[in-house]
């Protein structure tokens, strides 16, 4: 399907042709090292009509994906209740996995994918892969250079009034698995673990804004949903390394001036780009020179999109490396966002069980078929 050079490459299946497949579909064709030959969905005719638009793609049922023998990684852009049980059919049937986040609905069904991967020299990859560009790694590498000295503090706010405004079928954003921390936190959590390290403690407080919510756009716009989740959570983070992160995630605000990701500490301050994207403006303030001034790109893939996660999968499968995106982080990303809503039914604070390394940094330069 893609460019490909002359190097090896690995392919790749996909499992749900939702609104993401497409953007995935777009940048997998510009990578080197991945090749998309197959898609799949409950619904055959979406699949079809994705295979009849892209040359070299087939349609297959889910079942025929999980046995083909040309592919791989079976990569799992479903909604998020049938993420375990899709991951669990491929690995099954002999495939690397690599999902949309999160990894699963919840610790009890993601606990037993690694294990079963683990046992079965299989890999388990998961998305955010926004860290990998140049955004979160150029401010990785500022933090790392120790610019802004020892990190003690972070910010990171994502409000929205919700996703049914856009969204034409907003009905598992609101399921559980949905809600604004398990949507969007896993972005802001994967970027926060990468620049600050694990979380060890976590408080919260959670609250629900309406009972039911209206489609706005689409052949069902004017159908209303119920609302099972809570819809704005706010909380502390308590890193292992000592640093506090207040966190703000939110379905019920209409318009706010907060910042994605800021990190303070003892010689300055550090603003992060959005984590839902790629690249975007690395700023820093210090003790020195209080305005806040650009930082030159330091780290992370160039021009990376949806999908570079896959590709740095994959080229660490065919090198025996550990690959960044990995389940590993996917599991505490998702044991912080747990505990997170624990911490707010619960009303005190709850420890994170789960720990994990840093993910290798991206340095300058870096293709995902070379490092």
């Amino acid at each position: 399907m893609g460019e490909q050079v002359s190097g090896p490459v690995t392919n790749v299946g996909i499992v749900g042709t939702g609104v993401i497949s497409g953007t995935y579909l777009d940048h997998l064709s510009k990578l080197p090292g991945v090749d998309v030959v197959a898609v799949a969905d409950l619904d055959r005719s979406r699949a079809e009509a994705i295979a009849d638009q892209h040359e070299g793609i087939r349609a297959l049922t889910p079942d025929e994906l999980y046995a083909a023998d040309d592919v791989e990684i079976v990569l799992n852009l479903t909604i998020p209740a049938a993420h375990a049980p899709v991951h669990q059919a491929a690995m099954e049937a002999g495939k690397h996995v690599y999902g949309e986040k999160p990894l699963a609905v919840d610790r009890t069904e993601a606990e037993p994918l690694l294990k079963y991967a683990a046992a079965n020299n299989l890999r388990v990859g998961c998305a955010p892969d926004t860290v990998l560009g140049t955004g979160t790694q150029t401010a990785r590498a500022v933090i790392d250079r120790g610019d802004i000295g020892v990190p003690h503090a972070a910010t990171a706010s994502f409000v929205t009034p919700g996703h049914e405004l856009w969204h034409p079928a907003p009905e598992f954003y609101y399921q559980p698995g949905g809600g604004p921390v398990l949507d969007m936190g896993p972005y802001y959590i994967t970027s926060l673990v990468t620049l600050l390290g694990p979380v060890r403690r976590v408080t919260a407080r959670a609250g629900q804004s309406k009972q039911e919510r209206k489609v706005h756009s689409g052949p069902r716009a004017g159908a209303t949903f119920p609302v099972q989740v809570p819809t704005h959570v706010t909380g502390v983070l308590e890193h292992e390394s000592g640093a506090l992160t207040t966190v703000l995630m939110s379905f019920d605000v209409w318009a706010a001036r907060l910042p994605r990701i800021e990190v303070h500490g003892t010689e300055g301050s550090l603003s992060v780009p959005d984590p839902n994207g790629f690249d975007g403006t690395v700023e820093i303030a210090t003790a020195a020179a209080r305005d806040w001034t650009e930082v030159p790109v330091a780290g992370g893939y160039a021009g990376a999109g949806r999908g570079v996660g896959v590709a740095d999968m994959a080229r660490a499968i065919r090198r025996g490396e550990p690959h960044r995106a990995d389940g590993a982080l996917a599991y505490h990303v998702l044991d912080v966002l747990e505990s997170l809503l624990e911490a707010a039914v619960q009303d005190q604070p709850v420890d994170v069980a789960s720990t994990v390394a840093r993910p290798t940094a991206v340095p300058l330069g870096a293709s995902p078929e070379t490092a």
